[in-house]
């Protein structure tokens, strides 16, 4: 059992009966997704899933699952997501797989925000293993590049097949590489302010606990009071 599978398992085990619940992004909260759909068939519970990409949403109903919107569900009981990095504090950075945006909405909108992941993913502070990915409008790429740039990251405009990639908003993600971020709610502050940024990696103070998944298929769990 890898440590993916059995954060995903337990958070799935955290679903209840009647929940509305936010579905997240990326190969760890699509585990979730399918676990949650197996309790579904094997204990007759029934639940609403927002999800937070059309990836997860195709997940979601292949699992069985029921799909609406944060227009007919304006608050969420549950959101179980993925994270590429969390720091001792429960700061997350966010994104590798494009979906920050929508997934930023939906966490901001759950009573719970419930973050699955294996171990490699813990860093002491965030941008020392993964870019932060930035989500821009698509004009002029080079523009935001170079003012991202005097934060003091490489900025790389994400590609797929050669073109730009494109998100479910019709965006474009710029991923930053920082040696380290050391003050995360500061650069959030700064990259916010430039025009034309729509959205950022950085998901500060909105984690409530994070399960990590071990490779021998236990789990423990980080939260606030920690």
């Amino acid at each position: 059992m890898t440590g993916k599978f059995a954060a995903a398992s337990e958070a799935a085990r955290r679903v209840k009966d009647g929940q509305v619940i936010g579905l997240g992004s990326g190969t760890t909260a699509e585990l979730a997704i399918e676990e949650i759909g197996r309790r579904m068939r094997d204990e007759s519970i029934e639940i609403i899933g927002i999800p937070t990409s059309i990836m997860s949403e195709k997940t979601a109903l292949q699992a069985g699952i029921e799909i609406s919107s944060l227009d007919e569900h304006g608050e969420l009981d549950l959101t179980i997501d993925g994270a590429d990095e969390i720091d001792p504090a429960l700061n997350l950075i966010k994104g590798l797989g494009g979906a920050l945006l929508r997934e930023k909405i939906v966490a901001e909108a759950s009573r719970v925000e419930l973050i699955i992941a294996d171990r490699t993913k813990l860093v002491e502070r965030l941008g020392t293993k993964a870019p932060l990915p930035v989500e821009i409008t698509r004009f002029a790429p080079g523009h935001f590049a170079a003012r991202l740039s005097k934060l003091g990251c490489t900025p790389i405009l994400r590609s797929d097949g050669g073109k730009p990639f494109v998100t479910d908003n019709g965006n474009y993600v710029i991923d930053c590489k920082f040696a380290e971020i050391k003050n995360p709610s500061d650069l959030e502050f700064k990259i916010k302010s430039i025009a034309g940024v729509v959205e950022t990696g950085l998901f500060i103070g909105i984690a409530d606990e994070a399960i990590i998944g071990m490779e021998d298929g236990s789990t423990r769990s980080m939260s606030k009071s920690e």
